[in-house]
């Protein structure tokens, strides 16, 4: 027996147009620092992990180490899957970020930054907790603390099939 229509557990609407932005982060540490970036949102100057948007037909893994190339100018490897965090915005749009772990491999010191990007920091968790820096949302301490509290999931817990041509990675 199921659910009958127009019951109260669900709505049935014709406006099914609404989706969430897809978005990747990368914790990346050394030496007890975190590679931040201090970008501009609005009006305002913001602290935030590596990150961005997946772009059509890329895989979670090449939008992270892609993402965090563009706005830290470093090449990292992707090591661990931390989490899913969904975020709804001030501005309504809610976001789902993947957040990775990733080891620093080298800087490009000859890569420009990408637009919006002041610079590039490596900070300790307490500079970032003092309220000096601005983080972008509530999901910027949030990875910070899962990695520091050990949460990991390994790479393989993610499939991608982008084409049928491909195979799952």
């Amino acid at each position: 027996m199921g659910i009958p229509v127009g019951c109260a557990f669900f709505k049935i609407s014709s406006n099914m147009t609404w989706s969430a932005h897809t978005t990747v982060a990368t914790v990346v540490e050394k030496d007890g620092r975190f590679l931040c970036v201090e970008e501009i949102d609005g009006d305002r100057t913001v602290i935030n992990q590596p990150a961005g948007h997946l772009d059509e037909g890329e895989s979670l893994f090449a939008a992270a180490v892609r993402e965090t190339l563009e706005e830290t100018a470093w090449h990292v490897t992707l090591t661990d899957y931390l989490g899913t965090y969904v975020y709804k915005a001030p501005n309504g749009i809610t976001y789902v970020r993947h957040c990775f772990i990733a080891r620093p491999d080298r800087q490009d010191q000859d890569a420009a930054l990408d637009t919006g990007i002041i610079a590039a920091h490596w900070l300790t968790r307490e500079q970032l907790m003092t309220g000096n820096f601005l983080p972008r949302s509530p999901l910027v301490l949030k990875a910070i603390e899962d990695y520091l509290a050990g949460k990991r999931l390994p790479l393989d817990c993610i499939t991608h099939y982008l084409d049928q041509a491909s195979e799952m990675t």
